[in-house]
């Protein structure tokens, strides 16, 4: 890493930014009334998204887990093994000054970070793949804090429209869209996790086969004292019609071959047995 890529790498300019930005974010969140969101463009020093990009791991490379649910096909995630700028990255954004600056914007707090990346850490998906409209699992499995924030921050130069791969926020009890948003290089997107933040990108990519859509993500948690709903994991909507019902079938399809290949069938039927007890299934990461 260069010199100057290094110095960009303190916690201090992102701190300096978001204090700086810190009344329109919070006009943001505060503007959307079913769940709290805002998006920030040139979320992180120029040199800083340089160095992330620079040393992103493609998809081809050994680490990626690239398991295939009904409702998530080719999308890759990783939780180690990250070059140093990437964990810097993920030092910086669970350092108590980075949390407090998103408590004073969002007004959740106390906010804990997961060092565990649960769910978290690098996601990478490629042409074809979709992530289905969903609310994500609501209680961290070791800590048992309940979720509260998403922090993306996407890394995909040159991306467009017909690319597809827009972040859509859904209110499901409207079967309605509140917005689109494209992941653009440096742009940075929080919102708020509860029971009616719907959230996905339900449309298959159709990105150039060279290409394939980049994001790191960051999720925060809150002590489950006052929590509402029960106990649950990723629970799934269809917004996408009859090609949605037909792109998720081919998935469930393709992951059922995975696990029997794969020799996870006891996984299943543990689960199976899990949700006779009225246990949550074990969770998906």
């Amino acid at each position: 890493m260069s010199a100057v890529a290094a110095d960009a790498f303190t916690a201090a300019p992102v701190l300096e930014r978001l204090s700086a930005r810190a009344d329109e974010l919070r006009r943001q969140w505060q503007s959307h009334t079913l769940f709290g969101y805002f998006v920030c463009d040139d979320f992180l020093p120029a040199d800083l998204a340089e160095a992330l990009l620079a040393v992103y791991p493609p998809p081809d490379l050994e680490g990626w887990d690239q398991t295939t649910y009904p409702h998530q096909r080719k999308k890759f995630t990783r939780r180690s093994g990250f070059e140093e700028p990437i964990e810097r990255f993920f030092e910086m954004t669970a350092s108590p000054e980075f949390l407090e600056r998103i408590s004073s914007i969002t007004g959740i707090r106390p906010l804990h970070a997961d060092p565990l990346l649960v769910g978290g850490g690098l996601h990478q998906s490629i042409r074809g793949a979709f992530l289905d409209v969903h609310v994500d699992f609501n209680v961290h499995p070791e800590t048992r804090l309940e979720r509260r924030l998403n922090l993306l921050l996407y890394m995909n130069k040159d991306w467009k429209r017909e690319y597809e791969g827009c972040l859509e926020l859904w209110d499901m009890n409207a079967k309605k869209c509140l917005a689109e948003i494209a992941p653009v290089f440096n742009r940075a997107v929080l919102f708020e996790t509860n029971d009616v933040s719907y959230h996905g990108h339900p449309k298959p990519l159709n990105c150039p086969q060279n290409m394939s859509r980049k994001s790191l993500a960051v999720y925060y948690y809150t002590p489950t004292a006052e929590r509402v709903a029960p106990e649950h994991s990723t629970l799934y909507r269809q917004t996408t019609g009859a090609r949605g019902y037909v792109k998720t079938l081919a998935a469930a399809v393709q992951a059922m071959r995975e696990r029997i290949s794969g020799g996870t069938v006891a996984l299943l039927a543990d689960n199976l047995g899990r949700r006779l007890r009225g246990l949550p299934p074990k969770q998906r990461y």
